[in-house]
């Protein structure tokens, strides 16, 4: 890291609309940068221009994502010491005020069922065909960024965005798309701000993850995307606070610049996925107003961002993830105050994530996820959500006809929620419930096995009838290195107040040891397991991470030192 990488830099407002056409060509890239890593045709998906684009975006935004980044510590250190999280004094205004977002493209008015999954050929034809409104084709949470898999995802959002994509499948099978009004819409997630992408340097610094993704897939494909009025549309993840969106609008901003697009051409849907974020929800929409289409209840690593939150809080200890559903409390103000917030200012008010995936050979055990399921999207659409995800094609019909009975109209904007009356105590108050030794032991192989897979280059397992991302497998880890640290005394936060399993087995570092132990023997023969042969490496990452005397922030920055 440059030493000065905290250092405040102001960002820069968006330039008239005017000047935006004007910009036709982007400068080469200077010897500031450089690739470290090469796959066989990347010349032609990083041509010297877009490199070129790489490079401005680097230095005009880098020094304000080390800011954001160094704020970030400085809440958490806060919240370490006992703060909690409450809306800003500095910014009631914002919130006071009577202002809309712009205007919804016809493209994005009516989002009732959305599939995500990574960016191989095979799912990026799968999910355009299933059938859903929109796909989100996912950089960050269900993808292991190696050099590889990163560039094959560009190349085949690529093909996907002029029509030419196709895939052959081992067995013969071939995969093509459907016409082009019969494809769900497209948006891309691009990496976070905290991750860095460490095969593009500039100036000897690594590009900031999200701005690479974004780039290169604005480069290829905007002007298609914007003669089809399909875009270009992203989520963006992990958002902490206003200064954090205002950097998205200043790198949209500036990529259309370079790019000649329109001003605000370049739309987004935000994903309230941390607790700091959903007490700033006016805010970030208002930060990104003219091109935010809406917030998205991203439930799972908002889960696991409460737990790191109050990670030395012992009052605020979750049960076992199982238990926290959206039923719990705290997660049922946070739904329903994004929908007040987002229906005021004319945005949509997307729903989470159906984790669950069709069970096959145990007819009982299916029937009982998809009664899950529905009893999930029935809660989203009746309490006012436009649309919903799903993890697999086979979810989509049981969603759009819950949506379907429920929300005739393209969305629910005209339902306000004015009952709802939020107040910063209910977004904290932590829910009731208790830890399994099933629940426990649970936490340990979806860490180990998910962590395998990802080493191996797979960010999307299918565990136990649970499809598990980066933000599931992030939920079971940071509990377990949670409850190992208030309970055990030679936790990091250990308080006198242990925490034990539901039989009155304490949880402490012996008990952690004994799940790893006996691992090996509940897995079995690991060969036809996703990133089996890296179990041991797995395991090995885990007991360190959760050994060690801090969170670690997010279980993929050890985690990416090992790929590629």
């Amino acid at each position: 890291m440059s030493p000065t990488a905290a250092a405040a830099t102001s960002i820069p407002p968006p330039r008239p609309a005017g000047r935006f056409a004007a910009v036709a060509a982007v400068p080469r890239p200077s010897v500031g940068l450089a690739l470290t890593e090469r796959v066989a045709g990347q010349e032609r998906l990083l041509p010297a221009p877009l490199l070129g684009l790489l490079v401005s975006l680097h230095r005009a935004i880098e020094p304000e994502r080390r800011a954001c980044l160094a704020a970030r510590r400085e809440r958490q250190a806060f919240f370490d010491a006992g703060g909690l999280p409450d809306f800003r004094a500095d910014t009631a205004a914002i919130r006071q005020d009577d202002w809309k977002v712009a205007p919804i493209p016809r493209a994005l008015r009516d989002r009732r069922v959305e599939i995500t999954g990574p960016t191989d050929p095979k799912m990026v034809i799968n999910a355009l065909n299933s059938g859903a409104q929109c796909y989100m084709a996912d950089f960050e949470d269900s993808t292991a960024p190696t050099w590889r898999n990163l560039l094959a995802g560009q190349r085949a959002l690529a093909a996907a965005v002029d029509g030419t994509l196709a895939y052959t499948a081992g067995d013969g099978r071939q995969y093509r798309l459907r016409p082009y009004d019969d494809r769900a819409v497209l948006i891309v997630r691009p990496r976070g701000w905290h991750l860095d992408e460490k095969h593009v340097r500039v100036d000897g610094e690594p590009i900031a993850a999200g701005l690479f993704d974004m780039a290169v897939f604005a480069w290829h494909n905007a002007r298609t995307l914007t003669a089809n009025d399909r875009g270009p549309y992203f989520y963006l993840p992990k958002l902490q606070s206003m200064e954090e969106a205002a950097l998205w609008e200043a790198a949209l901003a500036h990529a259309e610049a370079m790019l000649g697009l329109p001003h605000g051409q370049m739309k987004v849907t935000v994903l309230v996925e941390t607790l700091p974020a959903v007490f700033e929800m006016d805010e970030i929409l208002h930060a990104l107003k003219d091109r935010v289409v809406g917030l998205n209840c991203g439930r799972w690593d908002y889960i696991f961002s409460y737990l790191k939150t109050f990670r030395a809080h012992a009052d605020k200890v979750l049960p076992e993830r199982g238990q926290v559903t959206m039923a719990q409390p705290f997660l049922k103000a946070y739904s329903e105050l994004l929908i007040r917030t987002c229906h005021h200012r004319g945005a949509h008010a997307m729903g989470g994530m159906a984790a669950q995936i069709p069970i096959a050979g145990d007819e009982t055990a299916n029937a009982r996820a998809m009664a899950r399921v529905s009893a999930d999207k029935l809660r989203e659409v009746a309490a006012g959500h436009d649309g919903t995800w799903v993890a697999h094609p086979a979810l989509i019909p049981v969603a759009r006809s819950i949506f379907d009975a429920h929300m005739p109209t393209p969305n629910q904007h005209h339902v306000l929620r004015q009952d709802v009356h939020v107040t910063r105590d209910d977004l904290i108050r932590p829910s009731e419930g208790t830890i399994t030794r099933a629940g426990f032991e649970n936490n340990v192989e979806v860490c180990v096995r998910y962590l395998a897979a990802w080493l191996d280059g797979n960010g999307c397992v299918p565990i136990h009838g649970m499809m598990e991302d980066a933000a599931t497998a992030e939920i079971a880890r940071a509990q377990l290195w949670q409850w190992l640290h208030l309970s055990d005394p030679r936790g990091r936060h250990a308080e006198g107040r242990p925490v034990h399993l539901d039989d009155g087995t304490a949880i402490d570092f012996a008990l952690f040891e004994q799940a790893l132990a006996a691992l090996p023997g509940r897995l079995g023969d690991t060969a036809a397991l996703p990133g089996g042969a890296r179990i041991a490496e797995a395991t090995a990452l885990l007991d360190a991470l959760t050994r060690a005397c801090h969170l670690v922030e997010f279980l993929t920055l050890p985690a990416y030192a090992r790929i590629d």
